[in-house]
């Protein structure tokens, strides 16, 4: 094992020693309950069972027979979630199969940040993760269920799954995943029309067209952001079945692999199995500090998406594991860059899985010591299980699992440890008189990753883009959009931002955005320090800023700083955002129901968490 992992892992542990033992604890007591049926009342179980089959009913009451909980996201506003209507009849006649029984438990809110960009519907986005994370807590508080199915896939809403299945740690859970929609319009060429859109050079129409044909049927969108960082992450920690990330929606393959998603639900949910044997999976166990690192090793192997530099702080905490962006800045510094998948590349991720997909990653990553192995995951008591492929078998309806190639098959894709593209991981903490910021350096050359110019402070992003459009920030500059944090206004992703700034790099101007905001895994190729704590509206030095300064951003030596003279900077008073900007915007479309989450978020850094 890699010392640096092992080291990071230690301290992680130590760190969380109190908070995680208090968790176990409080696991420990609910899982040596009786079955739920049986330790209710009569008129519970009633109310619990009233709508079900008179057999199934028969099944769970006399039979003892293990009940699923389905728990889906599924709408059909979201393409990578509308799969996911089918599901549940599949799941149950699969269940039935095996002598088992399923109700749906719930479902939970499922947005799409694509329909939102720029629109003040983004600034619910963030608050969602928490949203699903309660709806989840309600779907499995009937408390009548042995495991759970988790069905989700997009930005929020596998990290509010787990969030919330983390608090009913005693149940083992497994992810099903419903995979990504066929290649379209290529990330790259979909990226030049945007920047032409944003230079004058091309209309809506044409914009239209382009978009259309990168986002265009079932499944994920192909870019490697925040929705496919997740699957990347869930693959590490052992929570799906190995290899079912990327298999596309409509592939036989598919519906085989749903099906043994609930064959090893019921698996690891039988009573008398025992954690040991890895015949007995609760997820409160399955996510402990090593499938924490392994997750944050994944995700700093494969460039993924900067928000869970947020999310996964705030799914350790749901498990009681404390971590922060140093632990992640120090993982970096070991962890060598294996995948390019767009924006930190040109492939999308079907050719991603095409070259190896998540398993190749984790079988390089376990071979070279960077990943912890005697792992809990549902599928056992080693994480080596997830280095394989899954495959139809003979029989043309199960699933079978079998070796991955020993090399890859694109090394324009993807590569092994021993010949990474680059040594350290993807992402960069930066620290300064600015405060703490997060870059993904593996998407910006290598001649941007240090940007020194005045800085133009803006408190929105329309009003940034509105000095675009008048040509006035036609020169070097260090552009800042503050009063996007959490509290300000929900920390809305500003992918709005991107095309302006690239036309502008674009023309030979050094560029690049500090905000306290987020701009996720599609930051693209302009340098971006987000994610900036503590932010704006919390007083925090972003606040001090004044249009001239001479901003330096130093993503080699990790540095974020305002070259201001310490005693002018000490003296200077932090600006104060209107407070109709934070009351007024996105009035009426239910913004107003969350400002008791704005209130109460904690910072970036601390996972953005509004239950604690």
């Amino acid at each position: 094992m890699n010392k640096t992992i092992s080291s990071v892992t230690d301290r992680i542990r130590q760190r969380s020693a109190a908070t995680r033992q208090r968790y176990l604890d409080g696991m420990a007591r609910l899982a040596g309950r009786q079955r739920g049926v049986e330790r209710m009342g009569c008129a519970n179980v009633a109310h619990a069972v009233a709508a079900m089959p008179a057999n199934d009913k028969l099944r769970i009451v006399a039979e003892k027979a293990p009940h699923l909980a389905v728990v889906t996201s599924y709408n059909d506003m979201l393409s990578a979630h509308q799969p996911y209507e089918t599901y549940p009849a599949l799941i149950r006649a699969a269940a039935h199969k095996r002598g088992a029984t399923v109700q749906v438990a719930g479902g939970v809110p499922a947005m799409c940040d694509g329909v939102t960009q720029g629109l003040p519907g983004m600034e619910l986005s963030l608050f969602s993760r928490d949203n699903i994370a309660l709806s989840t807590a309600i779907a499995l508080s009937h408390d009548v269920f042995d495991a759970a199915l988790l069905l989700g896939i997009c930005d929020k809403i596998v990290p509010g799954l787990l969030i919330g299945a983390l608090h009913f740690g005693h149940l083992p859970c497994v992810f099903v995943p419903a995979g990504p929609m066929s290649s379209g319009l290529s990330n790259s060429d979909k990226a030049k029309v945007r920047e032409q859109y944003a230079a004058g050079k091309v209309g809506r129409e044409e914009l239209l067209k382009a978009e259309s044909a990168a986002y265009h049927g079932a499944g994920t969108c192909t870019f490697y952001g925040t929705a496919n960082s997740n699957q990347m992450l869930l693959e590490a920690m052992g929570l799906h079945l190995p290899g079912s990330a990327f298999v596309h929606p409509h592939d036989p393959l598919r519906d085989a692999l749903t099906e043994a998603a609930v064959e090893r639900a019921l698996a690891i949910s039988q009573r008398g199995g025992s954690v040991e044997a890895g015949n007995l999976a609760p997820i409160g166990r399955v996510v402990d500090e090593r499938a924490i690192v392994n997750a944050m090793v994944a995700l700093l192997a494969t460039g993924g998406s900067t928000n869970h530099l947020i999310h996964w702080v705030a799914v350790a905490r749901a498990a009681g594991i404390l971590i922060d962006w140093s632990d992640f800045s120090e993982l970096s510094s070991v962890v060598p860059l294996l995948a390019r998948v767009y924006p930190n590349g040109a492939a999308d991720v079907n050719q991603f899985q095409q070259a190896g997909g998540p398993g190749f990653v984790i079988r390089e990553l376990l071979d070279a010591g960077l990943m912890h192995e005697d792992v809990l995951s549902v599928n056992g008591t080693s994480l080596r299980p997830q280095t394989r492929l899954p495959v139809l078998a003979a029989d043309g309806k199960s699933a079978a699992w079998q070796d991955l190639p020993p090399a890859s098959g694109d090394e324009g894709v993807l590569r092994g440890a021993a010949a990474p593209f680059s040594p350290t991981g993807g992402l960069k903490l930066l620290s300064g008189n600015l405060g703490r910021a997060v870059i993904k350096v593996s998407a910006v050359p290598e001649d941007r990753h240090i940007i020194e110019a005045p800085a133009r402070i803006f408190d929105s992003q329309e009003a940034m883009q509105a000095a675009f459009k008048a040509g006035e920030l036609e020169r070097d500059v260090v552009v800042v959009v503050r009063f996007q944090g959490p509290q300000a206004n929900g920390m809305p992703e500003l992918h709005k931002l991107t095309p302006p700034l690239a036309v502008l790099q674009g023309k030979g101007f050094k560029v690049a955005l500090v905000t306290d905001g987020r701009m996720s895994g599609a930051s693209g190729k302009v340098p971006a320090a987000i994610h900036v704590s503590p932010e704006a509206l919390a007083g925090g030095p972003l606040a001090k800023l004044r249009d001239g300064d001479l901003v330096r951003m130093d993503g080699v030596n990790g540095l974020l700083e305002a070259l201001v003279p310490a005693a002018e900077w000490a003296a200077r008073e932090v600006a104060q955002i209107r407070p109709e900007a934070v009351d007024d915007n996105g009035q009426g479309i239910g913004r107003e129901l969350f400002a008791g989450m704005r209130r109460n978020v904690k910072s970036a850094e601390e996972g953005a968490v509004t239950w604690l």
